[in-house]
C-alpha cells in the first residue's frame, strides 16, 4: 500500500501530531475548524468514524498492520499510516501505544447546549473535572447507565483528549455532549437557569446536613433530572449546591465518607437514571 509509510526520522513536519503538539495546540482555539484530536486504539478510533469524524493520518505499530488495525486502516482510505516497531514509536510519543494504533481526526464544532438536551430526560453535568481519566470513565458510566446526554463547565477536561477518549472506550462519541457557555467564573450562573429552563431539576451530588438518601422515591417522580458532579477533591461549589433543587447522597457503610468521582457517577447514574415507568414495567414483569 502507497500509503504506508515507514517511520524514518523523528523531525519529520507531519509526526508533529503524535510527537510535539500538546491539548491547546491541538485544539487550535484561534483557528478552531483547523483543530484535531488524538484517538486512540483501534475501537475508539472505529468509534470515532461511525460518529461521522474525518481521519487524518494515523500512527501504527507494524505488527498491527495487518492484525488489530487492518480493519479501521481499510475505512481510512488514503491517508497517511505512518509505521515503525513499538519501541520507536514508544520513543516518539513518549508513551506505549494502545494497540498499537493513534489516529489524527479532525474536531468538529460543539452543539448548543439546547440541541444536546433536546428531547433528553436525564442527563450528567461535570463541575471542573479536571482529570481526563475521570473524565473518559464518567463518560463511559453514562453512555452506558441511561444518561442522555453530558454538559461540561468550561474548567473540565475536553472529553476528546486522548486518554479520556481512550478510557471511556469510544463512549465520548456514542453520547452527545457540549460545554456550557460561558467562561469558568461564571458558573453556576446562568447555567443552572439554563437548566431549568428546559425543565429540568437539578440534583447536586453531595454530602451536606440536608441531603437526601439517592434512593429517595420522589427523584424517581421527577420527569427530566440533571446530576451534577463535581471535581475531585473539593466536591461541588457550595454556591452550585445551594442553587440546586435537591441534594442527594450515596449511602455508604465501614464509616467511608466519599467516593471517587468517576465511582460516583455510576452509581448516581445507574439509580437516577431510572424512570418512574421502568421501575413499574420492571415490577411488573416480575409478578
Amino acid at each position: 500500500m502507497s500509503n504506508i509509510i515507514e517511520v524514518t526520522s523523528f523531525e519529520a513536519p507531519e509526526l508533529d501530531v503524535y510527537a510535539r503538539l500538546n491539548e491547546n495546540q491541538l485544539l487550535n482555539r484561534a483557528e478552531p475548524d483547523k483543530g484535531l484530536f488524538i484517538a486512540e486504539s483501534p475501537k475508539v478510533v472505529e468509534r470515532a468514524m461511525n460518529a461521522g469524524y474525518e481521519p487524518v493520518s494515523m500512527l501504527v505499530e507494524k505488527k498491527h498492520i495487518e492484525g488489530e488495525a487492518k480493519e479501521v486502516i481499510a475505512r481510512c482510505g488514503d491517508i497517511p499510516i505512518y509505521t515503525a516497531e513499538f519501541e520507536v514509536l514508544k520513543q516518539l510519543t513518549g508513551f506505549a501505544l494502545t494497540r498499537g494504533v493513534l489516529c489524527a481526526m479532525r474536531r468538529r464544532p460543539l452543539p448548543v447546549v439546547d440541541e444536546v438536551c433536546k428531547g433528553a430526560r436525564r442527563i450528567a453535568i461535570l463541575e471542573n473535572v479536571m482529570n481526563p481519566t475521570n473524565v473518559g470513565a464518567i463518560f463511559r458510566s453514562a453512555a452506558a447507565l441511561n444518561m442522555d446526554a453530558v454538559l461540561l463547565t468550561p474548567a473540565c477536561s475536553n472529553p476528546l483528549y486522548r486518554r479520556a477518549a481512550r478510557v471511556s472506550m469510544g463512549t465520548v462519541f456514542q453520547i452527545p455532549w457540549t460545554y456550557l457557555a460561558g467562561e469558568e467564573s461564571t458558573w453556576p450562573y446562568p447555567g443552572i437557569e439554563q437548566l431549568r429552563s428546559l425543565g429540568f431539576k437539578t440534583v447536586a451530588m453531595a454530602l451536606c446536613d440536608d441531603s437526601i438518601s439517592i434512593d429517595d422515591p420522589k427523584l424517581l417522580e421527577e420527569e427530566k433530572l440533571a446530576v451534577i458532579l463535581g471535581t475531585e477533591g473539593d466536591g461541588l461549589a457550595t454556591a452550585t449546591i445551594a442553587d440546586c433543587d435537591y441534594t442527594v447522597k450515596i449511602p455508604m457503610s465501614h464509616e467511608v465518607d466519599s467516593l471517587n468521582v468517576a465511582a460516583a457517577s455510576a452509581v448516581a447514574f445507574w439509580e437516577l437514571g431510572k424512570r418512574k415507568e421502568y421501575v413499574h414495567l420492571v415490577y411488573t414483569d416480575r409478578k
